[in-house]
């Protein structure tokens, strides 16, 4: 496949795709509510930071998509929030009008039946020339390590610690991520948190959620804690910071 890979500034007319694309995302999380102060204007206020790819041979559908933004954080430490702290401060950077100096992936998506065809090596490799393009010597990303969900209960700083023979992560996305030229720096314990009612997550999940304690959710990287006597339950899910210096 020869992707033909742009901005969404340079081809606005494929904002409508992005959403219609399919995906291989679970339901649940889609209801992370930090996650409109991006989507929701994604479009009109980062379009240059959005990444659409599509092919000559099914010309505005898209293949793959994947967003990264602009944010303003001065400490050493990156923060422990993660995914929803980055969204968070860029939110803040574009409200008062700050000047960021930071820029970090948020996601990479590739069009359900072309999983396992290598595009997101490639779209991860966009994304670090695009922030290279906008004049950022580095970009961060918040990883969602593609095969912890098969071990939800083992901690992740446990899990990011393991290689392979050969040094590089046991986990594949990880993998990607350090032969693109990155570097593990932390865990990020509160990447994304997503809570509900316990009939939300009936119908996110499918599961029962009818006992207290923490529910193994298919596609989780850590149990969901459910209570069901406060009707309620909160999923926290931690990632792994990883820096790639682009200068």
């Amino acid at each position: 496949m020869a992707l033909r890979i742009t901005t969404l500034a340079e081809r606005p007319e494929l904002a409508g795709a992005i959403w219609a694309m399919d995906n291989p995302w679970p339901e649940f999380m889609l209801h992370d509510p930090m996650a409109n102060l991006f989507y929701d204007v994604c479009e009109s206020a980062y379009p240059e930071f959005v990444l659409v790819a599509d092919d000559d041979a099914d010309p505005g559908r898209l293949a793959a998509r994947a967003f990264s933004v602009p944010f303003t954080w001065t400490r050493e430490e990156l923060p422990d929030g993660g995914w929803d702290g980055a969204i968070l401060r860029a939110w803040h950077t574009r409200r008062t009008g700050g000047t960021p100096g930071r820029v970090t992936a948020l996601e990479i998506t590739v069009r359900t039946d072309l999983l396992g065809k290598g595009l997101s090596p490639t779209m991860l490799g966009a994304l670090r020339d695009n922030a290279a393009r906008l004049g950022f010597t580095e970009m961060l990303a918040p990883v969602r390590p593609n095969a912890k969900h098969l071990e939800p209960r083992t901690p992740m700083a446990d899990y990011a610690a393991r290689t392979r023979p050969d040094g590089l992560p046991a986990d594949p996305w990880l993998r990607v991520h350090i032969r693109a030229g990155g570097g593990i720096v932390k865990v990020a314990p509160r990447s994304m948190t997503i809570s509900g009612t316990l009939a939300e997550w009936r119908e996110w999940t499918g599961l029962p959620f009818d006992a207290s304690g923490e529910i193994e959710v298919p596609k989780a990287l850590v149990p969901v804690h459910c209570d069901v006597g406060q009707d309620h339950a909160v999923y926290v899910e931690p990632n792994i910071w990883v820096r790639h210096p682009l200068a």
